[in-house]
């Protein structure tokens, strides 16, 4: 006879079997806590609550934090994401203070590298292009010398939306294809993995300069040539950085881990994106898209000076 497990003890059991290297700190510094005071004080949203990230703790404590523009509802429904739902019944109009904010926390936290990432506003005309660009405005404004990385949503495929965007003069450009494109129907529904790899090859297409950026989540019933495969994708794409992290169920509503990827797999797979050509694999466990992201693009313009360097070898042997 069959006995129906109760949903909790369910949860449970998976909590159980998370492995050491999962466990993270509660956060609790003091940098920790005035960098939630300035989020609370300005009215701000962050990734980094909504989504239950595990580094909160660790990027907090360094006053780095990734804000989350255009309201704390999405109007898509991935089956990974923890970001509450929006229909046409509870979406507020986009608040055009928003980005006067987000520039003004940065200043006040010193960043010299901040992420910033949004919802899915598909109810939008242009997908919030436009707030994208005013928030990259008020962060130049009132943080010049700051970084700006844009996470972006896939903007239904716009690329007149990317272009607004990229107006605004962006140094790193993220969009995340999350999954393999084996797993996109159940992980990502109301998304798609051509799309995907689109902006990201138009954004160098509009702005060479730029440095293109994407992550996946393993753990979701992907194989490993299914994720070199994807790595080769990727650099087909013309992305520089990529992060490969372990997806890790954020409650009961969202799909359940299929398996936790060990430290050696992900030092595998950072071996093999570096082989492809990235300028920075972040391969970890606990990696997220904006985790340690200030590294990445140190990472690359070290490439970047490298490569300058044994051009500038290879021209003065040519001219000997």
């Amino acid at each position: 006879m069959a006995i129906d497990v109760p949903r909790n003890q369910q949860i449970m059991k998976e909590r159980l079997v998370k492995p050491p290297w999962l466990k993270v700190k509660a956060p609790g510094s003091p940098e920790y806590l005035e960098t939630k005071k300035v989020v609370t004080d300005l009215s701000l949203h962050t990734v980094c609550e909504e989504a239950h990230c595990p580094n909160i703790g660790e990027c907090w404590s360094h006053g780095t934090a990734t804000f989350m523009i255009m309201g704390e509802l999405c109007t898509r429904r991935c089956h990974f994401c923890s970001v509450k739902d929006g229909s046409v019944e509870n979406l507020e109009p986009l608040d055009p203070l928003e980005p006067h904010r987000v520039g003004m926390a940065i200043k006040k936290l010193g960043l010299k590298h901040a992420v910033i990432t949004s919802v899915d506003r598909d109810d939008v005309s242009d997908f919030g292009a436009n707030h994208f660009y005013q928030t990259v405005t008020s962060i130049h404004r009132h943080a010049p010398s700051c970084k700006v990385e844009l996470l972006i949503p896939d903007l239904r495929g716009e690329r007149s939306a990317l272009s607004r965007i990229l107006e605004a003069n962006v140094d790193v450009l993220n969009h995340n294809v999350e999954t393999v494109p084996r797993l996109y129907k159940r992980v990502r529904p109301g998304s798609g993995y051509v799309r995907s790899l689109s902006i990201l090859r138009w954004a160098k297409e509009i702005d060479p300069s730029v440095r293109t950026k994407s992550g996946i989540m393993v753990g979701l019933g992907e194989t490993r040539d299914e994720v070199l495969s994807l790595m080769d994708d990727l650099r087909d794409a013309h992305v520089d950085i990529m992060t490969i992290g372990q997806y890790l169920r954020p409650t009961a509503k969202q799909m359940p881990v299929k398996a936790f990827v060990t430290p050696e797999e992900f030092d595998d797979y950072h071996v093999e994106g570096m082989k492809r050509g990235f300028t920075f694999v972040e391969s970890g466990a606990l990696v997220r898209s904006s985790y340690h992201a200030w590294k990445h693009t140190d990472g690359q313009e070290q490439a970047e000076r490298s490569q300058s360097t044994n051009s500038t070898s290879r021209l003065a042997v040519i001219g000997s």
